[in-house]
């Protein structure tokens, strides 16, 4: 869930690893560290720590008309494509088996 904090877009992201402040975890800038649960090594556990990254807006990319779109897609639909055959099952190899119904 992406919230905003202090003018800046973020997100929370969980992990099993130890990060600190600064460095990157999933391409996004760890802005805070939160322990979960602390690691137990004597039980070979690992912690579990939450953090709230930075994330970079991404532009939003423009909707295209559908209508523009389809007469191409049945253009192209009604003309077969060169070099494409469909394989039959004796091409394919494969045996096809029927599972009774229970």
């Amino acid at each position: 869930m992406l919230r905003f904090k202090d003018g800046m877009l973020t997100k929370t992201v969980r992990s099993r690893f130890s990060h600190e402040v600064g460095e990157k975890v999933e391409g996004c800038t760890i802005i805070e560290k939160h322990v979960i649960s602390e690691p137990v090594p004597s039980e070979q556990r690992r912690g579990i720590y939450d953090y709230v990254v930075e994330v970079t807006p991404t532009p939003e990319k423009e909707n295209k008309k559908r209508s523009s779109s389809r007469p191409a897609a049945r253009a192209s639909a009604a003309s077969p494509q060169e070099g494409f055959t469909r394989a039959s099952p004796e091409e394919m190899g494969g045996v096809i088996r029927r599972v009774p119904s229970r």
